[in-house]
């Protein structure tokens, strides 16, 4: 999926500024800048009931993202960090880490209404705090802290989970996945 673009060659050199071997017919690969640090990014990643199932019925091993989401898709890197919304229930889940740059596959592992769409963009995951659907974070009980969902009027919070991919701040991401740990760690205690 690493788009190629046309470089001027150079008669005297052999090699590329990183050290790899020139490319005989002048292209070299496109190279994307160093995050900050790499550090890794934060994703909110909204999905159907269903979908979160089917998801887990794959051990959180894989998520495919709507074809639309392509640039973002392409921007997510290993390391990078998942926190799993599910819309009709309006509450918080799973997080999950990236073990995996994004591929293309069109096998139909998720659905939605749009026929045509397959969730090509994918990546492999690790799942890290799972809740069962009974135990759910409420969106409405901690969304008022995210400073991501400030962007929007109170009135209006549920506007932030629109869409299936977002780019949260580590701190939201965090505050979040601190909620999750302490439900799952209620659950373990009486276990």
């Amino acid at each position: 999926m690493e788009e190629l673009e046309s470089a001027e060659s150079t008669a005297d050199s052999s090699l590329e500024p990183s050290g790899e071997p020139a490319r005989s017919d002048g292209a070299q690969k496109r190279r994307r800048p160093p995050r900050d640090g790499q550090r890794g990014q934060y994703w909110l990643l909204v999905s159907s009931p269903e979908n979160w199932k089917r998801t887990r019925e794959h051990n959180f091993a894989i998520q495919g993202l709507k074809s639309r989401h392509r640039r973002r898709a392409e921007s997510i890197r290993p390391g990078d960090r998942l926190l799993y919304y599910i819309t009709g229930r309006m509450a918080f889940a799973t997080t999950a880490t990236v073990t995996s740059t994004v591929y293309e596959d069109h096998h139909i592992v998720w659905r939605t209404s749009r026929r045509d769409e397959d969730y090509p963009w994918r990546v492999h995951t690790r799942a890290d705090l799972v809740l069962e659907e009974n135990e759910w974070v409420p969106a409405k009980e901690v969304a008022y802290r995210l400073e991501y969902v400030r962007k929007w009027p109170p009135e209006h919070w549920t506007l932030a989970f629109q869409g299936q991919l977002h780019q949260l701040a580590q701190k939201d991401f965090k505050l979040i996945e601190d909620e999750i740990a302490r439900v799952q760690s209620r659950r373990s205690a009486t276990a």
